[in-house]
């Protein structure tokens, strides 16, 4: 066993690069995720008018391209592609903060411009603000508990040695929480921003946002709470696979 506060929460990457190379990691990883979330939500959408079986497609688009992308880009980054992520990892000390505000405004940046070329991918103007409003205490308290059980999942499995399975876990973590969540589990700010940008089935208007991540960022301080509080010593990772993550 080891300290708590030498082991790594979701780390930069095991590949030791520059910090300019990890911050296009995280912007080029959010984007992706959401072109994902974006694009998937779109061709549901015209593919079916049943809004279940949207739900369906989005839902396990988002949970694939999550595993994927933190796969490939855990090892560059430490593949946070969420300020939540990267939040939690400067609460345990692990990155510096101007490390994590820079990581963060890649996220958003990133998430901004995946929303933009999924738009243009489905023939819609890159910038197409959302009118779909996302507002009541059933969303807000939704939001919460998705933002919690994402950083439980994480840090759990980096904490009790199973850093290898972090990508799987994440998307089938969000994968579910799209159905057990009525705000279908967004649990990331820098998403939450980038889908104001899509009047489509996975936007959200502005005026939504502001709540969203107030209660994602209080998502974020009670996990830490509990990630403390149930994860007081931590195993070794694994030197198999990088020990990094992130979320929708």
């Amino acid at each position: 066993m080891v300290d708590l506060d030498a082991q790594p929460e979701t780390g930069v990457g095991s590949r030791g690069l520059d910090r300019s190379r990890r911050l296009v990691a995280e912007a080029l990883g959010t984007g992706l995720l959401t072109m994902a979330v974006v694009g998937s939500g779109i061709m549901a959408s015209r593919l079916t008018d049943d809004v279940a079986l949207q739900l369906l497609a989005n839902s396990a688009a988002t949970a694939g391209a999550l595993i994927a992308l933190i796969l490939a880009f855990a090892g560059v980054s430490g593949a946070h592609f969420n300020p939540v992520v990267t939040l939690v990892d400067r609460l345990a000390g692990t990155i510096t903060t101007v490390e994590a505000v820079a990581y963060a405004a890649a996220q958003i940046v990133g998430a901004c411009i995946g929303v933009a070329v999924a738009n243009v991918m489905f023939e819609i103007p890159a910038v197409d603000i959302s009118t779909h409003v996302r507002s009541s205490g059933a969303l807000w308290l939704s939001e919460f508990v998705a933002t919690v059980g994402l950083l439980l999942v994480i840090n759990g499995c980096v904490r009790t040695g199973r850093a290898d399975m972090v990508a799987v876990a994440v998307g089938v973590w969000i994968g579910g929480a799209y159905w057990f969540t009525s705000s279908t589990s967004f649990a990331n700010p820098a998403v939450t921003i980038g889908r104001t940008l899509t009047d489509t089935f996975a936007g959200i208007a502005p005026a939504s946002v502001p709540m969203f991540v107030v209660m994602q960022v209080a998502g974020a301080l009670a996990a830490w709470f509990l990630i403390r509080l149930l994860f007081p010593t931590a195993a070794a990772p694994s030197t198999s696979t990088p020990t990094a993550r992130s979320d929708r």
